[in-house]
């Protein structure tokens, strides 16, 4: 019976052994197994922070490069607009040798020598503009020796405030008049524009200005007849003012008095001068005006007419006008080219000339603009209140 007992306790024991033994094992390896799980699920965590990093980093490098394509949008390059102005035949003062009465002197005095008086009615236009020229046919000169021709016009130095008062920046003094008190008058009147601060070109002179960042360069000749020599002089200075300025004017002084049409030199020095560069010619002298051309996808107006015309009490013709042109330019290139006139006349009143230009309206505005459309060619559009964009014939 003891013996019995002792061998059921053995057993007992090794059962419990072994159970024991089993639940080691199961514990082993489950620790084995949570381990190898903890190390994927890291790996597997790191994976995907790593995945959701480069997410977030495409992200926003897509959100970073919306902005750049916006901006490069918003960067193209606004163009730079100016508006420039020409009128024609300025004669400021008149000949001793006629009548005082009704003169431009005369008329002065009556309007208590404000020298605002003659551009007074257009003066908003010029000072609204960017730049404003005319052709100065006068001399400002105290000199009593003259030349020995028909007509030759002064007026005191003062009266070239006129120009400054009118919103006039610079003048044209290559014509046929500026000699008219000999080498003294020529002098006399620079010295004048000078004191008024009135720029002037022509004469061997030429005028840079800057409007914007933009530079126009203006140039100035008579331009009765031409040579072998004119021609090249005019395309050497049309060259060199093309490596300063982005726009070339030049005014030409030329023509027959009172013709409405030009003549085969004017129309040849103006196509010669837009071929070497020019890009706009502003004609004067025939003291009427003479129509527009389109060439080469610029602008001649071959005779201005008179404007503000001291030389003359009442001329039968007055009609005249204001040649605007709305440039654009991008990276100083021009980019626009637009032109427009406005109609005016050389008088406010219909019976005598009284200095002081006016713009048309109504019926007398259409006239001139229908007299213009007549007289111009190859424009491709007829000219009216509105700036029209020139195409490239």
């Amino acid at each position: 019976m003891r013996r019995k007992r002792k061998k059921s306790f053995k057993i007992e024991r090794l059962i419990i052994a072994i159970m024991l033994l089993a639940c080691f094992i199961l514990l082993v390896t489950w620790s084995m197994h949570y381990t190898t799980t903890a190390k994927a699920n890291k790996i597997k965590s790191t994976v995907t922070k790593s995945n959701v990093k480069a997410d977030k980093l495409q992200k926003n490098k897509k959100v970073e490069e919306i902005p750049k394509e916006e901006k490069s949008e918003v960067e193209e390059k606004t163009p730079t607009e100016i508006v420039i102005s020409s009128v024609g035949d300025c004669t400021l003062g008149n000949d001793s040798k006629f009548a005082f009465k009704n003169s431009m002197p005369d008329v002065l005095a009556k309007n208590n020598k404000d020298y605002s008086y003659f551009f007074k009615n257009v003066a908003d236009i010029f000072k609204a503009d960017d730049i404003t020229t005319a052709n100065c046919e006068t001399t400002f000169t105290d000199a009593t020796k003259r030349a020995d021709k028909q007509y030759t016009f002064k007026a005191p130095a003062a009266y070239a405030k006129a120009f400054s008062l009118g919103g006039i920046e610079a003048v044209n003094i290559s014509n046929n008049h500026i000699y008219d008190y000999l080498q003294k008058g020529f002098q006399d009147t620079i010295s004048a524009l000078k004191q008024e601060n009135v720029n002037f070109f022509g004469e061997g002179n030429q005028w840079v200005t800057d409007v914007k960042g933009v530079k126009v360069g203006y140039l100035g000749y008579m331009g009765f007849s031409y040579d072998n020599n004119f021609l090249n002089k005019l395309q050497n200075d049309i060259r060199a003012m093309k490596e300063k300025s982005q726009f070339v004017v030049i005014n030409f002084h030329w023509g027959v008095e009172n013709a409405y049409y030009p003549n085969s030199t004017q129309k040849y020095l103006a196509h010669y001068a837009i071929d070497q560069g020019a890009d706009l010619i502003v004609g004067h002298h025939p003291h009427v005006i003479e129509g527009l051309e389109r060439y080469n996808g610029k602008i001649i107006a071959y005779s201005m007419g008179n404007f503000c015309f001291g030389g003359n009490t009442n001329p039968s013709d007055k009609d005249t006008f204001i040649l605007q042109l709305k440039l654009s330019f991008v990276d100083n290139q021009l980019k626009g080219y637009a032109v427009k006139v406005i109609p005016c006349s050389i008088s406010s009143v219909n019976y005598i000339n009284d200095y002081s230009p006016i713009v048309l309206s109504g019926e007398n505005k259409q006239k001139v603009f229908d007299k213009l459309n007549k007289l111009s060619t190859n424009l491709a559009f007829s000219l009216n209140d509105e700036f029209n964009t020139l195409e490239k014939n």
